[in-house]
């Protein structure tokens, strides 16, 4: 190993349940190999002790550190837990594997050795032929069946269903692991999958998996099943949806990074080809159909006088009738649309310099919210957080009305025939005609589980002409729990 690699801040991640007889002889087999790593059990309240012998080595050693939870909640979910404590403690290089031996210590020197120009290493067990020896039927005919389903399905030649596994967190972001569902052993091959499509460069080193040395495997032939289905699952996203196993630069919220964004958006939209003819698309739709569809919701569910904000406001130019019903203010992170609303608004509206995360509003100081093609440019997770903040700034009963674009909208549609053209025909280079949409709306059912999950009831739903099927309009209305 040489000395850059020794120098690295580096965890050993160890999830276990039930592994008395195992856990105090692992943590000395990798305290021997002297690579100067901390070592973190992940121990799910396991009903033989397990956690305790932890405590005790955590006590002797100073660089064993411990993550107890309360049950047994799954082998990915308690990846997840640990990768995300991994990243807020500031390591740079994350190894994971089981408890059980069947991952050998003495393997993690060559991991590191074969790191150097690789983002993810992964211990394989179809290199070698030996590999699976002294394994039973059943359990090497469901890793055989599971290598081949995740060629076949997701098209990765890797083996992806197994934990042994080494990150480079210096180059991948905490927001790649956000994307994942998986909380059970299907973890492994989404994780995989999901790196492997956001272009990370992953090598694989062989291994010999020998039987366990003292215990019996936690799968079942039910976490099998489950874990096909959740193959499948992956597989039709991917068929329709490809985007949400994407990073985005608005996942994982920098809101210095976004204002610079949407600044930038701002600035140059009348600059390039493509910005101009989005804008004047756009500027069609906002005048001629989206501010008729407006002004129908607005009338509807918002009250006269009452104090409303537009997060999210943009140009504004939306606002023309409906300022003349309501109380706008205009909240907006990057201050070139501010200039351009104001512009526009000529001082009809307040405006505040702002972002949607951490509003600068007091508690229940709004009676309503409403956005335009905001939300989708988000991850459900930051959309979440999103949404819990407008519950914050609402008031008790307070409606949100959200105009999202759906998957198969016309407008999502009609511009991908115009960014084909331009790029085809006219020949022009990556043309960007708006920021990256990351989570289309797909159905009703989906925007009510979202609403749902953050303290809201969907009392609307709208798809259709009004618009020229251009938005999912969403009506929400704040629940009166706190």
């Amino acid at each position: 190993m040489n000395e850059a690699t020794q120098n690295k801040k580096m965890l050993i991640m160890v999830p276990c349940y039930n592994e008395k007889d195992n856990v105090e002889k692992l943590c000395k087999a990798l305290l021997a190999l002297d690579t100067k790593a901390d070592i973190l059990f992940i121990d799910d309240n396991s009903p033989d002790g397990t956690g305790e012998i932890i405590n005790n080595l955590s006590k002797t050693y100073d660089n064993i550190k411990a993550i107890h939870r309360p049950g047994k909640l799954g082998i990915g979910s308690a990846h997840k837990d640990g990768i995300r404590w991994t990243y807020e403690q500031g390591y740079e290089t994350l190894i994971t594997m089981d408890c059980d031996f069947t991952h050998s210590p003495e393997d993690i020197p060559l991991f590191l050795g074969s790191a150097k120009n690789y983002d993810i290493v992964i211990g394989s067990r179809h290199m070698r032929k030996d590999s699976l020896e002294g394994w039973n039927i059943m359990r090497r005919m469901l890793t055989i069946l599971g290598h081949f389903a995740t060629s076949f399905f997701l098209k990765m030649p890797y083996d992806a269903t197994g934990s042994f596994r080494l990150y480079d967190l210096r180059r991948i972001p905490l927001r790649a692991f956000e994307l994942i569902e998986s909380n059970g052993y299907s973890f492994f091959f989404e994780s995989l999958y999901v790196l492997n499509k956001n272009k990370f460069s992953i090598k694989e080193f062989p291994i010999i998996l020998p039987p366990r040395t003292y215990g019996s495997s936690k799968m079942r032939m039910s976490d099998a099943l489950r874990s096909l289905q959740f193959l499948g699952s992956i597989y039709w996203k991917n068929m329709t949806n490809k985007s949400k196993f994407m990073i985005s630069n608005s996942s994982s919220y920098d809101k210095n990074e976004c204002q610079e964004d949407w600044d930038v958006y701002w600035e140059e939209q009348k600059k390039s080809t493509g910005g101009f003819l989005y804008d004047s698309i756009a500027a069609f739709y906002r005048k001629f159909i989206i501010r008729r569809i407006l002004n129908f919701f607005v009338k509807k569910y918002f009250r006269p006088k009452s104090r409303i904000l537009h997060a999210g406001c943009g140009s504004g130019q939306v606002d023309e009738d409906i300022r003349e019903i309501v109380n706008i203010t205009g909240l907006d992170i990057s201050p070139n649309a501010l200039k351009v609303n104001e512009k526009f608004n000529q001082g009809k509206c307040q405006l505040v310099l702002g972002d949607i995360f951490t509003m600068p509003f007091p508690a229940k100081d709004m009676d309503g919210i409403y956005n335009l093609g905001v939300m989708e440019h988000f991850s459900e997770s930051d959309i979440q957080k999103i949404l819990k903040e407008f519950r914050r700034v609402l008031k008790d009963g307070g409606k949100l009305i959200i105009f999202w674009p759906p998957e198969f909208g016309l407008s999502v549609s009609f511009l991908k025939v115009v960014k084909f053209v331009l790029e085809k025909i006219f020949r022009r280079k990556n043309v960007k005609l708006h920021p990256d949409e990351i989570t289309r709306i797909k159905s009703k059912k989906h925007a009510v589980g979202i609403f749902r999950d953050s303290g809201f009831k969907v009392i609307r739903y709208y798809f259709g002409p009004k618009d020229l099927f251009t938005y999912a309009v969403i009506v929400a209305e704040k629940n009166s729990r706190d």
